[in-house]
């Protein structure tokens, strides 16, 4: 199922000179801005930022515990895990205090040559290790055996959307300047290679991807601390990580392009990857099949199915609480707001999975026990 706003974007992606090869579309596609969520973009010498969108290097991360599930306690899980959890990750818009350590954040880069990253550096020590909002959460989960997991999805907060608006107008600028054919009103407006522009962007592109990963795997130490301190002995696995919105040097078809994935992950042979579901549904840990015709690439997620403005509108507040209350999932939906994140406002994920089953199979399946939303 497609919306209006994703065909008609479909469509302003076919016009574009650049566009190599083919467009591959997931399952979970949806409308977005400029591009719809859910495409992996290739292009011939250009970067578009728009297609790669204002959360650069967003993903999901996810570890296992050796903790059965069915020994937690609902104490321990409402009040000690949850309420810790709370108490330690700002949610929403909110930010830490005060500064974390910078050996939380990206190393190995020069961020004196980089022009918003540079001056936002100081404010992103205040969100490394923060939810965001949205349709980020963190969920607690367990696997067909029993044994607990802890799956995060969130990206590079406000950072990615200051280097994504910027590089945005500069491209619209530079394209309106040489009288680019393709119209600024698509929002696809690009960076070409070989330019300082694209240079530019690429390396604050690079810095926000690796932002992203900070951010979860901060989250995620965080959380383990939580959670060790609830529960003796705990253990926990190496953690899984893959994002879902940059653009990244591929080859593909005998040639060299540059993949953009917006909504859509890594599916390389081999390659482990994470397919959430919505709130109170599905989540899937991959592997990838290296499917050619989607560009080795499969959905990031279930995809919404209705806008969050007629969620809210349309969906029964009462019924989607008693929805996850009858399965014994700790949430957090309590008002209208909420029901942007409902699961009625996404896709079947088990029937997307089943119309990727060519590019991804299935390692472990995961059902919530909790969720926090952004």
């Amino acid at each position: 199922m497609c919306d209006a706003t994703a065909w008609q974007q479909i469509s302003n992606l076919c016009s574009l000179p650049f566009v190599f090869h083919h467009l591959a579309l997931m399952p979970d596609l949806h409308g977005g801005k400029g591009m719809p969520i859910g495409t992996v973009l290739a292009t011939r010498n250009v970067v578009i930022p728009n297609a790669v969108g204002v959360d650069i290097g967003c993903g999901m991360c996810a570890v296992k515990t050796n903790i059965q599930v069915e020994t937690i306690e609902q104490d321990v899980l409402r009040k000690k895990i949850m309420r810790g959890i709370r108490h330690q990750i700002p949610l929403g818009m909110e930010h830490h205090k005060v500064a974390q350590d910078e050996k939380y954040m990206p190393e190995n880069h020069d961020i004196d040559g980089m022009t918003v990253v540079k001056r936002q550096y100081i404010s992103a020590t205040k969100q490394v290790g923060t939810l965001g909002g949205g349709n980020h959460f963190i969920e607690l989960q367990k696997d067909d055996e029993g044994w607990l997991w802890i799956m995060i999805h969130s990206g590079s907060r406000n950072l990615g959307k200051q280097v994504c608006d910027y590089y945005n107008r500069v491209a619209t600028i530079l394209n309106e300047r040489y009288f680019s054919s393709v119209k600024s009103d698509l929002n696809m407006s690009f960076l070409p290679l070989r330019t300082k522009e694209f240079n530019d962007y690429w390396n604050e592109m690079q810095y926000c991807i690796d932002f992203g990963l900070c951010n979860r795997r901060l989250m995620m130490h965080r959380i383990q601390e939580v959670i060790s301190e609830a529960i003796p002995h705990v253990e926990f696995e190496p953690m899984i990580n893959i994002a879902h919105n940059y653009a990244s040097w591929e080859s593909h078809f005998g040639e060299n392009c540059i993949i953009h994935r917006k909504g859509a992950t890594s599916a390389r042979n081999g390659e482990v990857g994470i397919i959430p579901g919505s709130q109170g549904t599905s989540s899937y840990i991959v592997e990838g099949l290296g499917n050619p015709l989607s560009f080795m690439s499969c959905s990031h997620g279930a995809g919404r199915i209705m806008s969050r403005t007629e969620a809210v509108k349309t969906l029964n507040l009462a019924e989607e609480i008693h929805k996850l209350d009858e399965k014994g999932i700790v949430h957090a939906i309590r008002s209208l707001e909420d029901l942007e994140e409902a699961s009625a406002a996404y896709k079947d994920i088990e029937l997307v999975m089943a119309q990727e089953s060519d590019l991804v199979k299935i390692k472990t399946h995961l059902l919530p026990i909790a969720v926090i939303k952004g």
